[in-house]
């Protein structure tokens, strides 16, 4: 049986008001290490296990954070490779912070891409990726002009709060991270938190993998922070066409979008938003600030 994992703890803090001191308990977000491991059947039945990553994630949805992972990074390309995803438990000290993702007999992988020394932080996600010309190698599809869903610009001037609502973790630590996968309508398919931003798009992905929802071409990701190049690449991996988010993106996330027909809008507030990448699936973008 899987014991059960928060995503909060509490502490022991000093609260300073003026002259005022004052101790007492408040709640933080949980930060935990997670290493994926894959393992592999090799012709005549023996298994190898690859240590793939190491990430600092809240714990939560850790199976669906590996699967994420590993289909974003190209290691795995459909739900069906996966046989199994499980906890290494027993004698490692780390126990549930290492999970494992055996693939199914006859099911590889280019080792090639281990050559990157994945390690993930919080901050700043897998180190090291090649840009553009990585994503057009791994046959990431263009999304065509017209294609795609549309989305009003009052629904996405709700999602900010309509996501908040929807934090946890949040309400109770004030300091965590979300992703979220929105259709048309603005009802969400799924929605995860972690103290990594990328951990939380991978969470999503990984849901919608396990779910057989891949390509999720009729949803937004929204995200709660900024975009980088990563995040945009995960969506794009997974075949959403849009992303929106509450912070401002870099400058190769917008050129990602622009290159592969993505939508991109940043600071979504209730009263607007910017739209850097394919308007025409926002209605009225031209109108956006």
């Amino acid at each position: 049986m899987i014991a059960p994992r928060r995503g909060s703890t509490a502490v022991e803090v000093e609260r300073r008001r003026g002259r005022e001191r004052r101790t007492l308990r408040d709640r933080v977000t949980v930060e935990e290490p997670m290493e994926i491991r894959l393992e592999v059947v090799q012709p005549g039945g023996r298994t190898e296990t690859h240590q793939v990553a190491v990430t600092m994630r809240t714990p939560g949805d850790d199976f669906e954070l590996a699967a994420g992972f590993l289909f974003s990074e190209g290691l795995i390309g459909r739900r069906r490779d996966i046989r199994t995803i499980t906890y290494c438990t027993g004698p490692e000290t780390q126990e549930y912070n290492v999970v494992s993702v055996a693939l199914r007999p006859g099911v590889t992988f280019d080792e090639a891409l281990l050559d990157r020394n994945f390690y993930t932080t919080s901050s700043c996600g897998v180190c090291g990726k090649a840009s553009l010309e990585a994503v057009e190698i791994r046959g990431c599809p263009v999304f065509p002009k017209g294609s795609g869903p549309v989305w009003a610009p009052g629904m996405l001037k709700g999602l900010p709060d309509a996501l908040r609502e929807g934090q946890g973790v949040f309400q109770r630590t004030g300091g965590i991270h979300a992703a979220a996968l929105v259709r048309p309508d603005g009802s969400f398919v799924s929605l995860r938190e972690d103290v990594g931003r990328h951990n939380a798009v991978d969470k999503v992905v990984g849901h919608q993998l396990l779910e057989g929802r891949i390509p999720a071409d009729d949803t937004l990701l929204v995200v709660s922070g900024r975009t980088s190049f990563e995040i945009l690449q995960k969506a794009l991996t997974a075949g959403v066409p849009g992303v929106a988010a509450v912070g401002a993106p870099s400058s190769l996330a917008v050129d990602l979008a622009r290159e592969f027909g993505m939508t991109l809008v940043g600071f979504l507030r209730d009263d607007g938003f910017n739209v850097y990448a394919g308007g025409q699936r926002v209605e009225g973008a031209e109108d956006a600030a």
